[in-house]
């Protein structure tokens, strides 16, 4: 069945580029070598690159450092970011709708969860 494009609202294409900005991101930095004196520019880095993208109002990313840490392979001094490293908050805006997701590992799922936490319409 062929949805009319007068049926596709601003929030749906809000809630697409949420989407298609977290994936990106998650599928772009992951496997970066990282250490822990490279946080703070992998996370402008990241931060960068999203905010560089349509519709990105606003993009907050903290990369964990103890979870860094613990990685860390003690002959080189580096590991390779992982998604249970990010926590990720972004605002997308399409037109009449906002929406802000998150990225952040889920202890119980022991998953890096993405995840729509607010919508706003017609603000």
């Amino acid at each position: 069945m062929t949805e009319n494009r007068s049926e596709i609202t601003d929030r749906d294409n809000a809630l697409f580029e949420a989407g298609i900005k977290l994936g990106a991101l998650y599928h772009q930095f992951t496997g970066s070598p990282l250490s822990i004196s490279g946080i703070a520019s992998m996370e402008k880095a990241i931060r960068e690159s999203i905010a560089a993208q349509p519709f990105v109002e606003k993009i907050e990313v903290k990369i964990d450092e103890k979870r860094v840490f613990g990685e860390i392979n003690e002959t080189f001094r580096y590991t390779e970011l992982k998604g249970a490293m990010l926590d990720v908050k972004a605002v997308i805006r399409c037109r009449s709708a906002r929406v802000f997701v998150s990225l952040k590992y889920d202890e119980q799922l022991n998953y890096p969860l993405m995840k729509i936490e607010q919508i706003e319409t017609e603000f």
